[in-house]
């Protein structure tokens, strides 16, 4: 099955990418699993030729020899001969992360790689749950840096911080307004925000579309944002900038993607299920997805211009 095996894998999948491992390492753990599924595929039956034998005169009780029209096998092609079918595959990484970070990672294989580009182009949304810790600064934002404060945070409340997630929010929405390129006084503008669909045309800073706190129990608190454009550690640095706000201090503890593009949790394979079969059968679930948002994005753009 190794040739039907292998247009089976032209396409877009996501995995879940533990904490502690790195984006590089998975992307080697994947094509090695992927390598080792289409290798073991049954091989076809190997051809035949026709080879002249020399051989004894059949019912002759004279020693005579003779050639023989034999069939025999072509050995050429043969797996012991040749070694593996398939040695390496062309994967591509979506939006990466980083090693102490976990969730959501789009993988493509094969012509899929181009289709990265496009989902790199749309500027599409990811979400994160993101969760900190009141009380304490650190030289990198994160509960294993180097202590640089401890503060006290009795005074903050679940009212504090959603009025400073609402300050944060919109600076940011105005942000992302205009990197939009749009009138802000359009009705383009008024209809394209009410639908959530606004997004830059180019590269920018961080731009963060929402962000709300789902769980409050001090000194754990755990934020949803919906962004682009960022990097995990500016997700952290984002964590101690709220504790300044709050006039205390926090760090990062978790960083969690939950949402990239059109790929969500649901979506990503577990370790367990890093293997040729699961993912053949992940990227024929999302072949269709993908190209109606890829086909809508582009119908977006076009109305930018």
């Amino acid at each position: 099955m190794g040739s039907s095996g292998l247009a089976r894998l032209q396409g877009l999948f996501a995995v879940y990418k533990p904490p502690g491992l790195k984006w590089l390492h998975v992307r080697e753990t994947v094509e090695l699993q992927l390598l080792k599924g289409l290798n073991a595929a049954k091989p076809p039956p190997p051809e035949q030729r026709v080879r002249f034998l020399l051989g004894p005169v059949e019912g002759s009780e004279e020693k005579k020899l003779t050639l023989t029209a034999t069939s025999v096998p072509t050995l050429t092609t043969h797996r012991l001969v040749r070694g593996p079918a398939f040695t390496s595959l062309k994967i591509g990484v979506g939006h990466r992360l980083d090693s102490q970070a976990s969730g959501v990672l789009v993988l493509a294989v094969g012509h899929g790689c181009r289709l990265l580009t496009s989902m790199y182009d749309a500027h599409l949304t990811k979400a994160y749950t993101v969760r900190g810790h009141l009380g304490k600064a650190t030289d990198n934002f994160c509960e294993d840096g180097q202590l640089i404060e401890k503060t006290t945070y009795d005074h903050v409340t679940r009212e504090r911080l959603d009025r400073i997630l609402a300050i944060i929010q919109g600076s940011h929405q105005k942000a992302l307004v205009m990197y939009s390129n749009l009138d802000l006084k359009s009705q383009e503008a008024y209809e394209m925000a009410v639908q959530g669909v606004i997004r830059p045309m180019d590269k920018s800073p961080m731009l963060i579309s929402g962000i709300r706190c789902l769980h409050f129990a001090p000194p754990e608190f755990l934020l949803e944002v919906q962004c682009m454009h960022e990097t995990q550690q500016q997700l952290r640095k984002l964590v101690h900038e709220i504790g300044l706000e709050l006039k205390t201090t926090a760090v990062c503890v978790q960083v969690r993607r939950t949402r990239d593009g059109f790929f969500t949790l649901d979506d990503a394979l577990l370790r367990t299920q890093w293997d040729l079969h699961s993912i053949q059968d992940a990227i024929q679930a999302a072949t269709p997805r993908v190209a109606a948002e890829l086909k809508k994005d582009s119908r977006l753009r076009l109305g930018h211009r």
